[in-house]
């Protein structure tokens, strides 16, 4: 199967990969706000390794969201 290039994609699959893209990007950007200003004692874990993480898509974010907070 060969790689496709942007213009293979149809303008439907064209405009999916950008709003999933906008989509990480948005969730990134929540999980980095909120870590920064939750408190530490209101994360399991160090705050570092989860900002670290978060830049992992699309597990990180997910990931914290489902288990980094208490």
């Amino acid at each position: 199967m060969a790689k496709k290039k942007w213009s293979d994609l149809t303008p439907t699959q064209q405009k999916l990969v950008v709003a999933g893209g906008v989509a990480e990007m948005v969730l990134t950007g929540y999980v980095l706000r909120d870590l920064g200003r939750r408190p530490k004692e209101l994360v399991r874990g160090p705050k570092l390794l989860w900002r670290a993480g978060s830049v992992v898509q699309p597990v990180g974010p997910l990931a914290y969201l489902a288990f980094g907070r208490r």
